[in-house]
């Protein structure tokens, strides 16, 4: 994910935070000094340094179930509304579904237990005091425990609550239907979220409804893409017809090829045809406001492309892409040449004009 950076690796996951993640605390800070000096600001930062232990202890939990189905989780990504755990894939039986989806919650009631038997309250009214050091460290962070259970409990994407539902409802229907129907009320959430952040002054209510009917929307279109791509290979979907770079050539004769063709991207080939590279048009542009136009490409050309065969799973390219965060992927023939390339964009026109019910 961009924007954020890795602070370590635990359990086989590396933990990665991000940039914004330090905005809430200096927020907190801030808002605690003013309303109580530097002892509330102490605390309050502290406390919201525990709550989000919790938070990442929840997405180990989703990562050590899913690791027992054989799916491993690359890295654990602390977010100012959370975390986000990236499985490698989503279990798609069942039960073994809403067993990973249960694991994260499940760890939060653990911890809202031993902080009870620490002697906690747990008063449900502290939630309205959470911002309040006098409501006591303990119990705050036992009742914040106990509504990350039941907010993420709503049968509702992204939830868990709402990955439950689609396992039940995968049950009676296809997986497609079944995310639609999860992914739907996952919108209407966030609609009810925004407009209680809204009238209501919160303005992370409203961040959460954001991220809420985002988040509802690409799971239901991932699905649905790789429901369509479960019977297609790489050559299905891979451009074929394109114009390439030299090594050697400049960012001047890369512009001019950009001019008088409709691609977004040219590979670079060496004198064998094979990929050494992709320059991307972003990368050109920028390479040609910042610096002379007669460098070489390779000096800007992304270089980091996964090649795939062509007799590959179309499935391959979108993890390569879309949670491997990759801009474009090379396709090779038998002999190891680049014979074609995919995008996201061509991947979109893919669903748009091959996408069919489940």
């Amino acid at each position: 994910m961009t924007w954020s950076f890795p602070i370590g690796r635990f359990l086989g996951s590396e933990l990665r935070v991000h940039a914004t993640f330090f905005l809430l605390l200096a927020w907190v800070a801030a808002a605690a000094y003013f309303m109580g000096g530097v002892a509330a600001m102490i605390e309050n930062t502290l406390f919201i340094l525990a709550l989000f232990a919790c938070v990442v202890a929840h997405e180990y939990g989703h990562a050590l179930m899913a690791r027992r189905y054989g799916i491993a989780t690359p890295d654990i990504t602390l977010l100012p509304i959370g975390g986000l755990a990236r499985l490698e894939r989503m279990p798609e039986k069942p039960g073994q579904e809403i067993m990973v989806a249960l694991a994260g919650p499940a760890v939060n009631v653990v911890i809202w237990a031993v902080l009870v038997l620490l002697g906690a309250e747990t008063d449900l009214e502290k939630l309205v005091e959470i911002e309040d050091p006098a409501a006591g460290f303990m119990g705050r962070l036992a009742v914040v425990n106990l509504f990350l259970v039941l907010f993420n409990m709503l049968p509702a994407f992204p939830m868990d609550g709402g990955r439950v539902f689609r396992a039940l409802l995968s049950t009676q229907m296809s997986r497609v239907q079944a995310t639609r129907i999860a992914a739907t009320a996952g919108q209407v959430l966030a609609f009810g979220f925004g407009f209680l952040g809204l009238f209501g002054g919160n303005p992370l209510l409203i961040l959460i409804a954001v991220f809420v009917f985002i988040a509802a929307s690409a799971e239901s279109s991932d699905v649905a893409m790789r429901e369509l791509a479960r019977n297609l290979g790489v050559r299905d979907a891979m451009i074929t017809q394109f114009e390439f770079l030299r090594p050697d050539a400049t960012l001047d004769s890369a512009a001019t090829t950009l001019i008088r063709t409709t691609q977004h991207e040219f590979p670079v080939l060496d004198a064998d045809g094979y990929m050494i590279g992709f320059l991307m048009r972003r990368d050109l542009y920028r390479a040609l406001e910042a610096g002379p136009r007669m460098r070489p490409v390779t000096e800007v050309m992304t270089t980091d492309v996964p090649a795939l065969n062509v007799r590959d799973k179309l499935e391959a390219a979108i993890d390569a892409m879309y949670r491997e965060g990759k801009p474009v992927v090379g396709v090779t023939g038998p002999r190891g040449h680049l014979i074609g390339y995919i995008t996201p964009e061509n991947l979109g026109e893919l669903m748009v004009v091959g996408g069919r019910e489940a």
